[in-house]
């Protein structure tokens, strides 16, 4: 965050504007991020957290919340998401349909299960081995 900060016209003294207007969506984002890291609250919410990143920026963020997430006993971070890239090495992932848990587990337990969790994978091509057969 540090390095982004510095990057900022005038640093750390950079007017962002009311509610971060100067800033791009992904900027605010991390930022916002960054700003809940730093609380180190019991529990961490985020709520499709990378949906206005792009790839690199998104990479960066998820290595920060996993980090973070693991490096504190006790600490529960949930994490909501449709990208499934963003939840796949979560302790846990629930998968909700119809406001209920269809299923519960870790991503290699529900994938190998081959039931809704398995179909939104291949959809989205997260396990390159099946989609293509390598």
């Amino acid at each position: 965050m540090h390095d982004f900060i510095s990057s900022l016209p005038e640093g750390y003294a950079t007017d962002v504007g009311n509610r971060g207007v100067a800033l791009s969506g992904g900027q605010r984002q991390r930022l916002a991020i960054a700003r809940a890291l730093v609380r180190e609250p019991d529990v961490l919410l985020f709520d499709e957290a990378t949906s206005a990143l792009d790839g690199p920026n998104e990479a960066l963020v998820q290595a920060a919340i996993e980090s973070v997430a693991r490096e504190r006993p006790g600490r529960t971070t949930i994490a909501v998401a449709h990208r499934l890239l963003t939840i796949q090495r979560c302790d846990r992932i629930f998968v909700l349909h119809r406001g209920q848990v269809a299923e519960e587990g870790t991503h290699e337990e529900l994938f190998q299960r081959r039931g809704r969790y398995y179909d939104m994978v291949l959809a989205q091509s997260l396990d390159r081995e099946v989609v293509t057969g390598v």
